[in-house]
């Protein structure tokens, strides 16, 4: 295992940190589908836009929180995955993450590069990519913001987690509202460090969300609806907030 990996296990959980004692993903030993981490579920809020997303592309792999909760509760996604570091990719087994499939893939590639020159059209981009010193430039510029937006399925979604309250997360989050041409919201995470940014691909998306979000949420599965409990409120501020 690279020097810069580390993985932390006790009786309940099993972590992942990349160079600082930061926890990158949590898996819960009892139950490995289950997103431990509130910017996880956060970032699962792209299911109340689009419960049934068909193709998904994820830059970033760490534990596979979000891949594995995909991949067990929406069966009718195809979830592909680019992690730069073949390290990270080789601790697969360490943290429950399913075999490559026709429904799973795990690419060893620039994410950046990927989306650059993406093989199809997603329903769904999760952003979640992190050096240990925090987010790499080449997933934060506005050519990299572009490329997603260009990978994005008409009515596409974009979920990316910045850094909370910080300069850069300010600028990605500026960087990223103005490439959507200003379809997007912020939301901080319960644990404090990151904020969650989605943005859509068409306008309406949002609008739609906001003035019907009782209805969508009560048609979500409630398996969706557990997970989401914890930011639901802040996900429907945000939203509301944006239409003032």
């Amino acid at each position: 295992m690279p020097d810069d990996i580390h993985i932390h296990t006790n009786r309940q959980t099993r972590s992942l940190s990349l160079s600082t004692t930061l926890i990158q993903s949590c898996m819960r030993l009892e139950d490995p589908d289950e997103l431990v981490l509130d910017y996880t579920r956060t970032m699962m809020g792209a299911l109340l836009f689009n419960p049934c997303p068909r193709r998904v592309l994820m830059i970033g792999l760490g534990g596979g929180s979000m891949l594995k909760y995909l991949h067990r509760h929406v069966p009718e996604a195809c979830v592909t995955a680019v992690e730069i570091s073949q390290g990270v990719i080789d601790l697969r087994d360490e943290f429950c993450i399913p075999p490559d499939s026709e429904r799973l893939s795990i690419v060893c590639a620039d994410g950046a590069a990927f989306v650059a020159t993406p093989p199809q059209r997603y329903d769904l981009i999760l952003v979640d990519g992190f050096d240990g010193a925090g987010i790499p430039p080449d997933l934060s510029t506005r050519r990299f913001y572009t490329h997603c937006r260009e990978a994005l399925t008409p009515s596409g979604i974009l979920v990316s987690n910045v850094q909370a309250a910080t300069s850069q997360a300010r600028q990605l989050r500026d960087r990223l509202s103005k490439v959507f041409d200003g379809q997007s919201i912020s939301v901080e995470s319960d644990e404090g460090g990151n904020e969650i940014v989605t943005a859509a691909n068409d306008r309406s998306d949002l609008d739609a969300l906001a003035a019907d979000f009782g209805a969508r949420w009560d048609a979500l599965p409630t398996v969706h609806q557990t997970t989401l409990a914890a930011c639901s409120t802040r996900l429907e501020r945000a939203l509301r907030k944006r239409i003032r």
